[in-house]
């Protein structure tokens, strides 16, 4: 048999890396920068891509055919070795020897050749990433360490701290109950340890006098991380810095959210710590409703007369009781009075600004027209923001009931009174998208008091206001028309086409409509009545 070599497997040796560790004024020192943790899992992650394991050994090649009976018989291993000289003396004699041809004849069949044993596979060098990542800490004087603390981390890292005893009990609730046993101890043991750098971190502040000055430093995540393992630890005074450190630090956002639960989750465990002076930022004890602040917030809004301000705070609010109403179940209760409210007071202005500009000299008509277009505005605001939140149906009777405002509609400047005809159309476009309900007689009252002056101000909408939506206003105008009686439909839309046929462009498109009210009386009648008809 031939011989097989065993590959000698060298011991592995977990290398312990000694952190350089600065000394502060008071003669302590400091915890290790978390530029530490970062470098030595980089360099981990880094080795394991460098050396990959080893590939397995290739094949050995096979053995030469054999030379002859004889050379059959022999061991394989024997055929592999022959010298080039024996293989040239075991060639066929020349002469054709009958023996030769005859023990050749008579021979046995050659048994299979046996290859030789492969040698057992070497053993896998131990992968980088299975070997432990051992740093060494060092914390106060480290002559008078009396205790060691190692920490498993589930990154792959393994924390040996020098430390001592009466720094750690005095601190810490958790330590103090384990030095507190009759045995002494000289090391804890803490495996599977979430976040092994900030859990070095909160050890060292307990060998710090001013932790607001280690944690000022900090950002926010990295403070509430601190908090989480103090707590756990029961290092009451590194909370108390915590949270003095996030009442007075900026956060918005997804911060926000974080120091929030964190916060209401310390404070739901029991223990005083002073919580309230954070939750202040996010909540108010004011008795004042809601309802009365967003009031206020309207009313700014509607008072003003600076354009640039009034659309963008226009924009804002829209935007954000949009969001209200998505994400909190009955919102839409809680400003519909106040709306309401600022509606009626923006319809009184409206009509008394309209009726005044007959009378008005023509140096004031000016003045008079910009406020009339302010008004208008204004409700067409509210318009948007009521439709948005479902509550506009009172809205609705509010404008189908000015009967005198259209009539004063025709004798305003067009490019003041076409506010006017937009807050009409969209009434009409939320009637057909179903954003209100308003009754049989409003919906009526609406198309024979405003679908007039809509028409009379179509063109200009189009080519002079640049937030005027044609397909969604015709839309919604042709689904009002159709939720009224067959009777009723045809005569609006009579009237329209005789006005479609004069101005062509310049009038709504509602064929669509037409296509329905068409098919409703000439089509679907006969469709019923062979429905009904004998089988």
């Amino acid at each position: 048999m031939g011989d097989f070599g065993v590959r000698r497997v060298e011991p592995v040796h977990t290398k312990i890396k000694n952190v350089p560790i600065a000394v502060t004024p008071e003669g302590f020192w400091c915890c290790p920068s978390p530029v530490v943790f970062q470098k030595t899992l980089k360099s981990q992650n880094h080795q394991s891509r460098r050396k990959p394991s080893p590939s397995p050994a290739p094949p050995l090649p096979p053995p030469p055919p054999a030379s002859g009976a004889v050379a059959g018989h022999k061991h394989s291993a024997q055929r592999t070795q022959l010298p080039t000289a024996e293989k040239k003396h075991s060639s066929p004699n020349p002469s054709g020897s009958p023996a030769v041809a005859d023990d050749q004849r008579c021979s046995k069949p050659e048994a299979p050749a046996v290859s030789p044993p492969a040698p057992p596979p070497k053993a896998p060098k131990p992968s980088t990433e299975s070997l432990p990542q051992k740093i060494s800490v060092g914390f106060g004087h480290p002559d008078t360490s009396d205790l060691k603390v190692v920490l498993s981390g589930k990154e792959g890292i393994a924390v040996r701290m020098s430390v001592h005893k009466n720094v750690l009990s005095e601190n810490s609730v958790f330590f103090a109950g384990k030095l507190s046993r009759q045995a002494p101890l000289a090391c804890i043991d803490i495996g599977d340890c979430e976040d092994v750098e900030i859990y070095v971190e909160t050890i060292g502040l307990m060998y710090c006098k001013e932790m607001k000055q280690r944690l000022i430093k900090q950002s926010v995540p990295r403070v509430l991380r601190v908090l989480k393992v103090a707590e756990s630890l029961g290092f009451r005074s590194c909370v108390r810095s915590c949270l003095e450190y996030l009442e007075a630090a900026p956060w918005v956002g997804e911060e926000e959210d974080s120091v929030v639960s964190s916060v209401r989750r310390l404070q739901s465990g029991g223990a005083d710590f002073g919580v309230s002076p954070i939750l202040k930022r996010v909540s108010s004890d004011i008795s004042n409703p809601p309802n009365d602040t967003l009031a206020h917030i309207i009313e700014l809004v509607l008072k003003s007369s600076e354009e640039r301000g009034r659309r963008e705070m226009k924009a804002l609010v829209l935007k954000l009781l949009r969001e209200n109403s998505l994400l909190i179940s009955g919102a839409a209760d809680i400003c519909a009075e106040t709306l309401y409210r600022s509606c009626r007071r923006c319809l009184s202005s409206l009509l008394l600004l309209a009726g005044q500009g007959e009378d008005t000299p023509s140096e004031g008509k000016e003045t008079v027209a910009r406020r009339v277009a302010l008004e208008a505005d204004n409700l067409l605001w509210m318009a948007e923001i009521m439709a948005d939140r479902h509550v506009a149906d009172e809205l609705a009777i509010m404008w189908a009931g000015q009967e005198e405002l259209a009539a004063l509609h025709a004798k305003l400047p067009v490019a003041s009174r076409h506010p006017i005809s937009c807050i009409t159309a969209r009434l009409f476009v939320g009637i057909g998208k179903g954003e209100m309900l308003p009754s049989k007689e409003i919906r009526q009252r609406l198309l024979q008091v405003w679908l007039q002056p809509l028409i009379d101000d179509y063109s200009w909408l189009q080519h002079g206001c640049r937030t005027f939506n044609r397909k969604a206003v015709e839309e919604g105008i042709g689904r009002t028309i159709l939720t009224l009686p067959l009777e009723d439909q045809q005569s609006i839309l009579l009237s329209w086409l005789g006005s479609f046929l004069k101005v062509g462009d310049r009038c709504p498109n509602l064929q669509r409509a037409f296509e329905v009210w068409w098919r409703r009386t000439f089509i679907r009648p006969h469709m019923e009545n062979d429905r009904s008809g004998p089988l």
